[in-house]
């Protein structure tokens, strides 16, 4: 029974892969293989699956099961010619080789073993000519680069040479397999800074996408050598080391997921133990006062980057909760460095900006209350105790680490300054006699100042030490940030015109200050920066903003300092926020009039709008942003390195971008400034409401200009994602408009566009709006379908059965709005015209057809008019029963009286049109010509 089942499924199995339904044969194969005993029936089985296995290039299983009818039958052909072909795809060509050989020695005649021979020989030869000539160049580089002898123009070329080699798959594994990474452990020995670095470099190339050699090198190298190789103080050299780690880990984590054809993946053992170890190592480099602050900045860079997960998505966080538990103490430590005290690390401007980003990062990834519970105990524990009534500087350090908290996860910052004793001290330290006391407490006073009622306790009790220090100290870092601290505090009541803080004209007079300071190119970029963090909160008073705008030179220098300044993200955020501010492009909440009535009825406070708030003065600052140079500023911040652009910096830099592009006449402008190819990063990637608004601001650009030049070259086709995304119907009205209207602009450009639109899935959403009751909605769906149709695949969809989609194109050129009716005519006239089917289609879909035609060919507007006859031209072109029931119909009237019609240069296509259309009705012979 089983050997007959057995031979049941081998033929089910072959009438599969007849089929072309390659897994169901394999499927069937492997069952029969379970049944049978039979030996010539199990090599006839593998040989098939072989076959299978080849057609799904699966190449390892295909060369396995040849292998194993082979052994069954050493002269199966069949399974020798299918093992020869499995090892060829796999790179191995000399047992591919062999196997081809034996087939043509068993069938000297057969043609096809002949010609596979000639192609393996020539592939083998080019193979060895390869490898040995890289073999050579490989030993001919090392022989330079270790002789000390030699001069510098070949040290040079030699060290590049073998860098470019490491970068390529095949150089790097003759590398590799010549004793290359000792000899590339020796160069690493002569501490000489440019051999150093070739090494280095060419062993980042080496472990790019390749697990294997990625793990060898990480041990042979050894992650503590590595790490003091970045921990030097020389900036080249950290990079480079850092993008070796950072190749490693990709190339251990899987991130880097090239396909390397020709090569079986090397079997690694888990490599969770290596990839600990280097978080390890990272953790300690951090609390190490050997570590340069290049070095520890690098080392920061790739906790950001591979630590906390890339989507939530993901529920393994454990990365996450193993940093938080060995190395938060760690990161709270570089956050809170002083940088004039005796013991502090050393660090760079960004040390501690970075270390907050990554508190940020790791208290975001947290899943669940209890682990954020254990993050914050841990934060609270360490501010505790650093706290000592007899160490000042210890209790200095323990509010510096209170304000990097609150530059990262602000509700955590926030809980933290509750705890006893914290905001006190801030006050007292504003009143110390030490500068660096002074620094630190004003600092972290502008961090707490975030939420009102913070900032409410902190007006209370510390405006007036602020003005003091502001107007006693001498110390312009201090003066600034004591500026910076008024700002923020008198910047609480954020655009409620009826919550200043300060006193009438006040906030004017710190923001001509901060004008000021941002304007003197003598004072030094940091300086400079906190100028900018002032003008972001004060900008929120609509008097301030206004005059910012008008400062012509203020307002450049600010563009200029964004452009110099995009490796600080705090500067970024902060030219952001402002030109947010201005522009008036966050988010305000709608003001119901009914609730309006009901607090001043309960005496509650109802927030008050700014005469300057108003749509004009916003149009005037925009007119006054877009002359001094705003896009150009724009573009270069967009253009930032990741790890410096935030997503919410992006977020901001969207939002400006949308409310300039919002009047049709300064879109020109932006266009020609580089506007439209700086949009196309913030509407990829970002927040949701970034992203949102970026495609927004692409869709208004893309609807009124030539895609062309707005987004030259192959960029044009990365558009397309995110206006298909703007057509969701959880979009409101406009965006759905504005997404439709530039689609309708791409589609008519080219057939490629077309196809990609096609490809994003936006046509069941175009046919969607076709059927929507808005009217500007359904006419804008309706041109974009129009332009859709020259497309072949959606003129298939117009021909399948069962559905309604040429209905409702017909019903449509029977609508009342003339621009609905035109783009509709012109739909159904290019369908009609590329396919003989849908004419015929077209009389059956609606009893109304006809009706529908005669009022198109006696439209009022020439264009409708003209789509109309072209449809009638088609329908008669179709096919002689289709002319003879147009004859007999009230369409010949019509088309005699227009085809009559005195010669008008306006009129002359509609003319020429209806009198093609009565030649063609003469042509079968329905009318005859009047002598």
């Amino acid at each position: 029974m089983a050997e007959a089942e057995a031979v049941q499924l081998k033929e089910e199995g072959n009438q599969h892969f007849q089929d072309q339904d390659y897994k169901a044969a394999e499927k069937s194969y492997s069952q029969a293989l379970k049944l049978t005993k039979d030996k010539t029936l199990l090599a006839t089985l593998y040989r098939n699956r072989a076959a299978c296995g080849l057609k799904m290039e699966s190449y390892v299983q295909a060369a396995s099961d040849a292998s194993r009818a082979i052994d069954i039958n050493s002269s199966d052909i069949k399974a020798l010619y299918r093992r020869c072909q499995a090892l060829e795809h796999l790179g191995k060509l000399d047992q591919a080789f062999k196997d081809v050989q034996r087939c043509a020695t068993l069938e000297p005649r057969n043609q096809n073993f002949q010609e596979t021979l000639r192609r393996l020989n020539i592939s083998i030869q080019e193979k060895l000519r390869v490898q040995f000539s890289t073999d050579s160049r490989v030993q001919k580089m090392f022989e330079i680069l270790l002789d000390e002898n030699s001069e510098a123009e070949k040290l040079e070329k030699a060290a590049n040479n073998l860098i470019v080699l490491g970068r390529e798959e095949a150089g790097a594994e003759r590398i590799f397999q010549n004793n290359g990474v000792a000899l590339l452990l020796q160069l690493l020995d002569t501490k000489r800074p440019e051999l150093v670095l070739a090494a280095v470099r060419t062993l980042s190339g080496m472990c790019t996408g390749h697990r294997a050699r990625a793990t060898a090198i990480l041990h042979a190298v050894r992650i503590d050598r590595i790490c003091s190789l970045m921990a030097v103080e020389n900036e080249e050299m950290s990079l480079a080391v850092c993008n070796l780690l950072q190749s490693i880990i990709d190339s251990l984590s899987g991130e880097d997921k090239r396909e390397h054809r020709g090569k079986e993946e090397a079997l690694v053992l888990d490599t969770k133990k290596d990839l600990k170890l280097i978080t390890s190592h990272l953790l300690d480099m951090l609390a190490s006062k050997k570590v340069s602050g290049l070095g520890r900045d690098q080392a920061l860079n790739l906790l950001n980057k591979n630590v906390p997960r890339k989507d939530l998505a993901i529920h393994d966080n454990s990365r996450t909760i193993y940093v938080v538990d060995n190395g938060l103490r760690k990161i709270l430590k570089v956050v809170g460095q002083v940088p004039d005290l005796p013991s502090c690390l050393p660090l760079t401007d960004n040390t501690r900006m970075l270390a907050s980003v990554l508190i940020n990062k790791l208290y975001d990834d947290l899943r669940c209350d209890p682990e954020r519970d254990h993050f914050r105990k841990i934060c609270e524990e360490y501010i505790t105790g650093t706290f000592d009534p007899q160490d000042m500087d210890k209790n200095v350090s323990a509010i510096q680490t209170v304000s990097g908290i609150l530059q990262g996860p602000l509700d955590l910052g926030n809980q933290l300054l509750g705890l006893k004793g914290v905001m006190e001290m801030m006050v007292a330290l504003c009143g110390s006699e030490r500068e660096q006391d002074q620094l630190v407490a004003v600092e972290a006073l502008i961090h707490a100042s975030t939420k009102l009622t913070r900032a409410s306790f902190i007006i209370t009790n510390g405006v007036s030490l602020l003005k003091e220090i502001y107007k006693t100290t001498k110390n312009e870092k201090i003066k600034i940030r004591t500026l910076v601290g008024l700002c923020k505090l008198g910047s609480a009541g954020g655009t409620d015109y009826g919550l200043r803080q300060f006193a009438e004209g006040s906030t004017e007079k710190l923001a001509k200050q901060c004008r000021k300071w941002l304007c003197n190119a003598s004072i030094d970029t940091q300086t400079r920066r906190w100028a900018v963090e002032g003008l972001a909160y004060l900008t929120l008073d609509a008097d301030v903003k206004d005059d910012f705008v008008q400062d012509i030179p203020a307002l450049q220098a600010m563009f200029e300092l964004a452009k110099a300044s995009t490796s600080d993200k705090t500067i970024l955020y902060s030219v952001a926020t402002t030109l947010v501010n201005c522009t008036n492009s966050y988010d305000v909440k709608e003001v119901i009039p009914e609730l309006v009535q009901l607090a001043k009825f309960s005496k509650q406070h109802v927030p008050e709008e700014h005469p300057k708030d108003k749509k004009d003065f916003i149009d005037m600052r925009v007119k006054r942003l877009l002359k001094a140079g705003i896009i150009s500023a724009l573009t270069c911040m967009v253009k930032a390195d990741s790890a410096i652009l935030t997503n919410q910096t992006k977020e901001l830099l969207a939002r400006v971008f949308l409310a300039l592009c919002d009047n049709p006449k300064d879109r020109g402008t932006i266009v020609a400034q580089g506007g439209g190819k700086a949009l196309i990063p913030l509407a990829l990637e970002g927040t949701d409401v970034g992203k949102v608004k970026a495609a927004h601001a692409l869709a208004k650009i893309a609807a009124v200009s030539n895609p062309d030049i707005a987004f030259p070259g192959e960029r044009v086709y990365e558009v397309v994602r995110p206006l298909v995304r703007l057509l969701d119907t959880e979009r409101d009205g406009l965006q759905n408009y504005e997404a439709l209207l530039s689609l309708t602009n791409l589609s008519a450009r080219s057939d490629k566009l077309r196809q990609k639109i096609i490809k994003e899935r936006a046509l069941p959403d175009i046919e969607n709006y076709m059927f929507e009751n808005h009217d500007q909605l359904r006419q804008a769906a309706t041109e974009c379908m129009c332009n859709m149709v020259a497309n072949k695949e959606v003129q298939e969809r117009f021909l399948a059965d069962g559905n309604d989609r040429l209905k409702l194109v017909v019903l449509l050129c029977g609508e009342d709005d003339d621009k609905v009716q035109n783009a509709a005519a012109g739909a159904l006239a290019m369908l009609t015209a590329a396919h003989k089917k849908l004419c015929f289609k077209m009389t059956q879909v609606t009893s109304q057809w006809l009706e529908i035609l005669q009022r198109l060919c006696l439209h009022d507007r020439l264009s409708v008019q003209h789509r109309g006859l072209v449809i009638a031209y088609n329908l008669l072109s179709a096919d002689a029963e289709l002319a003879k029931k147009l004859v007999e119909s009230e369409l010949l009237e019509i088309l005699t009286i227009v085809g009559k019609m005195e010669p008008d240069e306006k009129k002359e296509a509609v003319i020429q049109t209806a009198r093609e259309c009565l030649i063609k009705f003469m042509d079968y012979g329905f009318i005859k010509p009047v002598s």
